[in-house]
């Protein structure tokens, strides 16, 4: 079946329940993990003291992993290509 073939193919309504709950469940992981990469890298004007604890280089390097990783999440909700053949 070539990949035009499949891209036009009606889906059932199972995997279009599915891929909405992927979607969804991208954003919201998405939305997790940039907050939590924002939180780590501003975390000294939350007057919190994990500064203390852990040094801020490696804060500030573990906040723009999550906050990569958030935007990956979006964008896998935004495109929602769950069904690709590899």
């Amino acid at each position: 079946m070539a990949l035009e073939e499949f891209e036009r193919d009606e889906m059932s309504e199972k995997n279009k329940g599915y891929i909405r709950m992927k979607s969804i469940m991208d954003f919201g992981m998405g939305l997790l993990w940039l907050a939590m990469g924002v939180f780590l890298l501003f975390n000294k004007y939350f007057n919190l003291r994990l500064n203390s604890t852990i040094d801020e280089p490696v804060m500030k390097i573990f906040g723009a992993v999550c906050l990569l990783y958030g935007l990956f999440r979006f964008y896998r909700g935004y495109k929602k290509n769950y069904f690709r053949e590899r």
